[in-house]
C-alpha cells in the first residue's frame, strides 16, 4: 500500500502553483535538486508522471492529485494549529481576517472594547477575499474572521470545508442592485434577478457575488461580465457603476447615498447579504473577547 508523504505533496503543490522547480525550491528553502528528488519519489510511489517539465505544469494525473492535495494540506495545517491552540497558553495577540464589506462600525466598537480590556494588544485587521479566509482561520494565520456573502434568509454561507470551525451569523441585510443614477430600473419596489441576466455586470469577486453565484441564485444563464474589477476598494467599484460600466449586487445600506448611484431591491429570489463570524477553538484572551462582543 502506497503512503503519500505530506511533505512531498506540499512540494508538488508548490511547484505546480509557481510553475517552476527553482522558484519552489526558493520558497520552501530547499535546493532545486531536493525538490526534483521529492517530485520523482512521489511519481515513483504513485506510478505515474505528475508534472510536465518544460514548461512546468501538471499532467492529467497531476491535476487530479492537486484536487486532493490542496484540501489535505490545509486540513493537516488546521489540525496542527487547532491542537496548538488547545495545548498552548492564552494568546495575547489579536489578528482578525475580514472580507471588505464585513468591516463596519460594529466591528470598530467591539475592537475598542477589546483595547480597553487588553491595553497592550495591538489588533491587526487583515482584509482578504472570502475564498481564502476559512482556511486562514483553520491554519491559525488569523485568529477569527468576519466573512460576508450572498445567501437565502437564515441559510449559512457556502464556505469551504477546512476543519472543525464554529460559524455564527452576526448580521443580515437586504440586497440591492446598484445602478447608475437615472437608470430606468432605479426606484423600482423590487426586481427579479433573473430579469437582469442579460444586463452588463461588473465582475468583482473580492467584493460581490461571482457570475456563477448569480446564475445559481437566479436559476438561469447569463450575467456575463462587461468589466472585470480586481481589488477591494468599494469606492472604485461604485464609481464604475456610476459611469455605466456594469451593474453589481451589494447590501442596500452600502449603495444608499453613493454619488451617481441608484439602486433597487432584489425581490426574487429572496436573498440577504449575510455576515458570519468564523473561528476555531479560542482560549481566553482578546480574540475570545472579540468573538463574544460580535455575537452579543
Amino acid at each position: 500500500m502506497t503512503t503519500v508523504d505530506p511533505q512531498q505533496l506540499r512540494t508538488f503543490a508548490t511547484v505546480t502553483r509557481l510553475a517552476s522547480f527553482s522558484e519552489a525550491a526558493r520558497e520552501l528553502g530547499y535546493t532545486q535538486s531536493a525538490v526534483s528528488q521529492q517530485i520523482a519519489a512521489l511519481e515513483a510511489d504513485l506510478g505515474t508522471a505528475l508534472l510536465v517539465r518544460r514548461p512546468v505544469g501538471p499532467t492529467v494525473a497531476g491535476r487530479r492529485l492537486l484536487e486532493h492535495a490542496v484540501p489535505l494540506l490545509v486540513r493537516l495545517e488546521a489540525a496542527r494549529a487547532d491542537v496548538a491552540r488547545l495545548a498552548g497558553s492564552p494568546s495575547a495577540r489579536l489578528v482578525l481576517g475580514a472580507t471588505p464589506l464585513a468591516v463596519g462600525v460594529a466591528l470598530g466598537r467591539a475592537l475598542g472594547e477589546v483595547r480597553r480590556a487588553y491595553p497592550r494588544v495591538e489588533p491587526v485587521v487583515r482584509v482578504l477575499a472570502q475564498d481564502v479566509l476559512a482556511a486562514r482561520v483553520a491554519t491559525g494565520e488569523v485568529d477569527l474572521a468576519l466573512i460576508d456573502g450572498l445567501a437565502a434568509p437564515s441559510d449559512p454561507l457556502p464556505l469551504p470545508e477546512v476543519g472543525p470551525l464554529t460559524t455564527v451569523a452576526v448580521d443580515e441585510r437586504p440586497v440591492a442592485v446598484a445602478l447608475p443614477a437615472g437608470h430606468p430600473l432605479a426606484g423600482r419596489a423590487g426586481l427579479a434577478l433573473s430579469d437582469l441576466s442579460a444586463a452588463r455586470w461588473l465582475d468583482a469577486p473580492d467584493l460581490t457575488p461571482t457570475a456563477d453565484r448569480l446564475r445559481a441564485a437566479a436559476g438561469t444563464d447569463g450575467f456575463r461580465p462587461a468589466t472585470r474589477y480586481r481589488g477591494t476598494d468599494l469606492h472604485g467599484l461604485l464609481a464604475l457603476v456610476a459611469t455605466g460600466h456594469g451593474l453589481t449586487l451589494l447590501p442596500a445600506p452600502v449603495v444608499a447615498g453613493a454619488p451617481g448611484v441608484d439602486h433597487a431591491p432584489v425581490a426574487a429570489p429572496r436573498l440577504v447579504h449575510r455576515t458570519e463570524l468564523v473561528h476555531g477553538s479560542l482560549p481566553e484572551g482578546p480574540a475570545a473577547l472579540l468573538a463574544r462582543l460580535l455575537v452579543d
